[in-house]
């Protein structure tokens, strides 16, 4: 048994009595004298805290850097919802139910458990298991971690908690909320109704399920000398609404990047990427910016300035002049570090600006990519007047030319290196990358009203689905790695991501795997995905596989850009929603189980079902999901749902799908987004069914209503307008009538 489930290091709490209520909060005492706060956070979410600010009614103690970390995480710290509270007798004894409307929390006294409801359904409720804690803490005088225990049923699947290339349920696994390679992010959720956050800059051991230890148990432990737990009750996209209410969502990506971009082969320079970009215009593959490959284009030099890597961009205003005019956006590294051995080194640490270790020095780390192997200092980014400078000076070299910066920071800081604000460990791990993308995303967004920019980068930490875009890990050019891609993808849009960008193969595997079959299958993905990415690697681009494939390369990345002006809208819809772009089947159908089995089937925005192909052969299997009629976009034709089809698709198409009450926006073919019209961004619409809901759309300025059995929709002008078999379409002037036909 792992030692942090030890029961001889944790306490019980035993009992709890109530002291006061009002219509937003619960105050009451534990067995232990703590104060335990339950809050009405929102409609669907309740708080719990012991040892908080909140829960005690005193100041902050300790380090003042973690409760600045803490109301870093959440955007909203004020409670929203009501409740009303009643003592009653439960099963095992006296306790109290909260009540929000049709949700519930019920808190067992002797000892302390919980049990959540969703319209007179248990959901969720703490474990019977006699050798776990269903709230235990470590040293109730002074706590320095708390563990949770919860029952799932056998069948019962838990989403979210990150990245997997795995699986889509987390059941059997175990997440470490500062392990970089455990690719965590906060949140957990159940099909079944509930959800799960842990406010914490703090570890968290996250143990699913695990056959060696507790297979029907979801055991959390909370390295935290205080307990923020937020619960919520509802469907899973009603669970992600609300976190990322409570937790911030996405700026907006520019229009640019929504375009395909091509990332620089390894060991290349900058005229070797400009000639493939060339040659990319030159046969006609759309496509909008360029990458640069780590290390940093830029370092600290003299006078606190930043400048370009002499070796690598000689001239940078030429190299920039070069790709803009292609008409292309250029994205370069980036890396908050500084060299071992550059003279600003012992500057910055005098100046205290660098992150230290136990002997009040700067830590020297030992090399990354994005310093080329070098050992290197970290900019101390918690001290305010670092970040502003970094940012300024981020902000300089776009002033330059540069439109986008790259940067994965998102290392094993050691336990003995600290912050100027205390902030180590743990805590270190999970704020660092948090402060420096939001750095870079200031930087990028600069005064935009809503904010808009992009920060390429592969980092996952707390607070990541503030970021519109995420960039992909690596994969084997394999079938299995298409497969792996798609759960990544599916994963972080699960755990709050808005958005996951698809790499067209990996340059860091080996290429003779990649045949033209799997190569058209994986574009055909990226196509109908948040964003994809080639790269300029011979093996790897789009006519290195013979003229037939490449002519299907080119007829799907046509389908892109006319898909942009949708999936950009599907983002704007996240800053309003906090749903994905790509959204898993379990997030999508929770009521479906059949539909959770076809874990690489997703729904792009509201109104696509896409199927991707992850094996060799033309013959692929769909389910569509019950409940819903579905549209081939190939043939027209009308599918009942909760039916299973097998399709013949060639290589230039996959199974999609139109949902019945939804349309689909699409602009024109083109070359670029700079091609794009801003007075007329969208060529034509397509009805699935009769149309319900107003579309997703950038700059949405279309709207449906239904009247006396027909839909009325404006915003259509000058719109083509391709209804399914059964309807016929009537213009009146700025209003369209859709009915059905006679």
């Amino acid at each position: 048994m792992p030692l942090q489930f030890d029961s001889s290091r944790y306490q019980r709490l035993e009992s709890l009595s109530m002291n006061t209520s009002n219509p937003v909060s619960i105050r009451f005492t534990t067995d232990q004298a703590q104060a335990l706060l339950v809050e009405a956070a929102a409609p669907g979410v309740f708080r719990l805290s012991i040892g908080t600010p909140e829960a005690t009614g005193k100041p902050a103690s300790g380090s003042a850097s973690r409760a600045a970390a803490l109301h870093e995480l959440l955007a909203r710290t004020e409670a929203i919802g009501e409740a009303t509270v009643e003592q009653v007798e439960l099963d095992g004894g006296p306790g109290f139910r909260i009540v929000q409307g049709d949700n519930a929390l019920e808190i067992g006294t002797q000892p302390l458990r919980l049990a959540l409801y969703r319209k007179g359904q248990k959901v969720l409720a703490s474990s019977g298991d006699e050798d776990l804690f269903a709230f235990g803490t470590e040293d109730a005088a002074a706590p320095k971690s708390w563990t949770l225990a919860f029952d799932l049923d056998p069948a019962e699947g838990v989403y979210g908690l990150g990245e997997s290339k795995i699986m889509l349920d987390r059941r059997a696994e175990r997440v470490t909320s500062d392990e970089p390679d455990s690719r965590a992010l906060p949140l957990a959720w159940s099909p079944r109704g509930w959800g799960l956050y842990i406010n914490t800059v703090g570890s968290v051991v996250h143990d699913i399920a695990l056959e060696e230890f507790a297979p029907d148990s979801y055991v959390l432990t909370i390295d935290d000398s205080q307990l923020d737990l937020f619960l919520f009750v509802g469907e899973p996209a009603e669970i992600l609404n609300q976190y990322t209410q409570l937790t911030g969502r996405a700026g907006q990506p520019t229009l640019w990047s929504m375009g395909t971009w091509l990332h620089q082969a390894a060991n290349t320079g900058a005229d070797q990427l400009a000639e493939a970009a060339r040659e990319m215009r030159n046969r006609g593959v759309p496509f909008d910016a360029v990458s640069f490959q780590p290390p940093a284009a830029w370092e600290i030099r003299g006078k606190l300035n930043l400048e370009w890597d002499a070796e690598r961009f000689a001239d940078p205003r030429h190299i920039l002049g070069e790709f803009k005019a292609l008409d292309l956006k250029v994205c370069t590294p980036g890396f908050p570090g500084v060299p071992r051995q550059s003279p600003m080194f012992d500057e910055l640490e005098d100046k205290g600006w660098l992150l230290t270790d136990e002997s009040g020095s700067a830590h020297v780390f030992d090399g990354v990519p994005a310093t080329a192997g070098a050992a290197f200092g970290l900019l101390d980014l918690t001290h305010r007047d670092v970040w502003t400078f970094w940012r300024d000076k981020v902000r300089q070299m776009m002033d330059e030319g540069v439109d986008a910066v790259s940067c994965d920071v998102q290392l094993d800081i050691p336990d003995t290196v600290s912050a100027r604000n205390g902030d180590a460990g743990a805590r270190l791990r999970s704020v660092y990358p948090m402060l420096a993308k939001r750095c870079l995303f200031e930087a990028a967004a600069w005064n935009k009203t809503p904010p808009e920019g992009v920060v390429w980068s592969r980092d996952l930490f707390p607070t990541a689905q503030r970021l519109p875009m995420h960039a992909s890990t690596p994969v084997p050019n394999t079938w299995e790695g298409l497969a792996e891609s798609l759960r990544a993808a599916l994963t972080t849009g699960a755990s709050g991501v808005p958005g996951h960008a698809h790499d067209i193969g990996s340059p860091d595997h080996p290429l003779d795997t990649m045949t033209p079959e799997l190569y058209l299958r994986w574009l055909a993905a990226g196509v109908f995905s948040s964003n994809l990415r080639f790269h300029a690697v011979p093996g790897l681009l789009p006519w290195d596989f013979g003229e037939e494939t490449f002519q299907h390369a080119q007829t799907l990345m046509q389908w892109r850009y006319r898909l942009i002006p949708y999936v950009l809208g599907v983002i704007e819809d996240a800053a309003r929603t906090g749903l994905p772009v790509q959204r898993s089947m379990a997030l999508s159908f929770p009521d479906d189980p059949e539909a959770h089995a076809y874990e690489l089937q997703y729904l792009l925005g509201p109104a696509l079902l896409v199927v991707p192909a992850v094996q060799p052969g033309k013959q692929i299997r769909v389910y569509l999901p019950k409940g819903e009629a579905w549209w081939d976009l190939s043939t027209g034709w009308r599918y009942e749902g909760g039916t299973t089809w097998t399709f013949e698709c060639g290589l230039d198409r996959l199974p999609v799908f139109g949902r019945e009450g939804h349309m689909l926006c699409l602009g024109p073919a083109a070359h670029h987004t700079g091609e794009f019209n801003s007075a007329r961004l969208l060529d034509e619409v397509w009805l699935f069914g009769m149309p319900m809901h107003n579309p997703s759309v950038m700059r949405n300025k279309i709207r449906v209503m239904q009247m006396q059995g027909s839909s009325y929709a404006k915003g259509l002008e000058g719109l083509k307008i391709l209804p399914s078999e059964g309807l016929e379409v009537k213009r009146r002037g700025a209003e369209v009538r859709i009915s059905r036909a006679r």
